[in-house]
């Protein structure tokens, strides 16, 4: 009898094993058939990285099992045509790669899902403060880029300098005569370059634009444009026409982005050879400008929050550093842009532009914020520039009439 009983327990408890097992097994398998988290993330032209965005979400998805990732890269002509769209129906994508400029637009009409401060803490405090509208952050920094200054040292040394210049003002001292060269390019009607060059004399508001200071600022200009200093097409040409003349080597002096280097060595060589870098000018506020790519989560995102935290995957120290070493970006993050690969010391060109404007980013110019109409401003700012290079207007009255037409916007 007492056999039979330890016999009847032990089956007992292989029963109860056998059901214990079962149960894991429907539990497990209920788990694998339940259906993840999809979230849609676009960027903007980066299709030719992909195997990087590819490994970094196939790394995600494996720490967050419950996540499926679908990557669309958008050509960058399409990026905001289409996020605007998408951000009017029900089902828009979750992570998106835009400007600031366009964000802030959608920010203004609250589209975008806001961000908490303490999420931001890894990235530089002077680039996340450019992502706030009505003292809510409605965007993740993704990369950024500040220009240096390029100079021809052949066509320099016939100038006969004391010194290079720091700033616009040193360049603007500048006077010589008989020289087969122009001395810069500013492109006066492209997008906001004389906004941004203004900026860094914080000339940035329509009480500013007509002060004494823009008056003498517009005086410089025009007396460069009348003595040859700069070129006529200065005022209709593009930063890519720039390139081509300091290529040609007929520009002593260019600010330009570091990764516009390599192209002057593919197709100037003789021009590279004569090539040496200096910091960006500035302003008298001695502060640098820069260009920002964002992300936004738009408000109707259906999981903002996984969103968000791929969004901190993707621009984490080691993700934002190998993005750095395969293109010339700088990253926003703050420990990445730390390491040595951006404080190497070096004969190159190349590796003197990356480190520069590594350094740039701690001594940013805040960039015109707020600005609805930021389009139509620079539609005005090339019309008024126009009247006082090519039409000799009064540069004072110009700019009273540029600054009432500012402040209409």
């Amino acid at each position: 009898m007492p056999k039979f009983k330890l016999f009847a327990k032990r089956n007992d408890f292989e029963l109860l094993f056998i059901i214990i097992v079962l149960c894991f097994m429907i539990s497990f398998s209920f788990e694998q058939v339940k259906p993840k988290n999809t979230i849609t993330f676009w960027t903007l032209q980066l299709g030719s990285f992909d195997k990087y965005i590819n490994n970094i979400i196939s790394e995600y998805e494996k720490e967050n099992l419950r996540v499926k990732i679908k990557w669309i890269d958008v050509p960058y002509s399409e990026g905001e045509k289409r996020t605007l769209a998408a951000i009017l129906t029900d089902n828009p994508p979750d992570l998106v790669n835009l400007t600031p400029d366009f964000s802030l637009l959608l920010a203004q009409k609250n589209a975008l899902y806001t961000i908490d401060e303490e999420k931001l803490t890894s990235f530089l405090p002077s680039l996340t403060q450019t992502l706030k509208y009505n003292d809510k952050y409605f965007g993740i920094p993704f990369y950024a880029t500040s220009a240096v200054t390029l100079y021809n040292a052949d066509l320099v040394k016939d100038i006969k300098l004391k010194e290079l210049p720091k700033t616009y003002d040193d360049l603007f001292a500048i006077s010589y005569k008989n020289q087969p060269f122009y001395l810069t390019m500013i492109n006066f009607a492209e997008n906001d370059t004389l906004l941004k060059l203004l900026n860094k004399y914080n000339i940035n508001s329509y009480e500013t634009i007509n002060n004494e200071k823009s008056v003498q600022l517009f005086n410089k200009f025009k007396n460069m444009y009348d003595i040859g200093l700069l070129p006529k097409e200065s005022i209709t040409q593009s930063h890519r026409d720039a390139l081509e003349k300091y290529m040609s080597g007929q520009l002593a002096f260019l600010v330009t982005g570091g990764n516009f280097i390599n192209m002057i060595k593919e197709n100037a060589p003789s021009v590279y050879k004569n090539t040496s870098v200096i910091p960006q000018l500035t302003g008298d506020t001695g502060l640098y400008d820069y260009s920002l790519m964002n992300f936004i989560i738009p408000k109707k995102s259906k999981n903002p929050e996984i969103a968000l935290d791929f969004a901190l995957y993707f621009t984490n120290k080691t993700n934002q550093l190998e993005f750095a070493k395969m293109t010339p970006i700088l990253p926003v993050n703050k420990e990445a842009l730390e390491d040595e690969y951006f404080k190497a010391n070096s004969s190159n060109i190349e590796v003197q532009a990356r480190k520069i404007s590594a350094e740039q980013l701690n001594n940013l110019q805040p960039p015109l914020q707020n600005i609805k109409n930021k389009k139509e401003l620079n539609t005005l700012s090339s019309n008024y520039v126009q009247d006082i290079l090519i039409n000799n207007a009064n540069i004072k009255d110009t700019l009273d009439k540029f600054s009432k037409d500012w402040q209409k916007l």
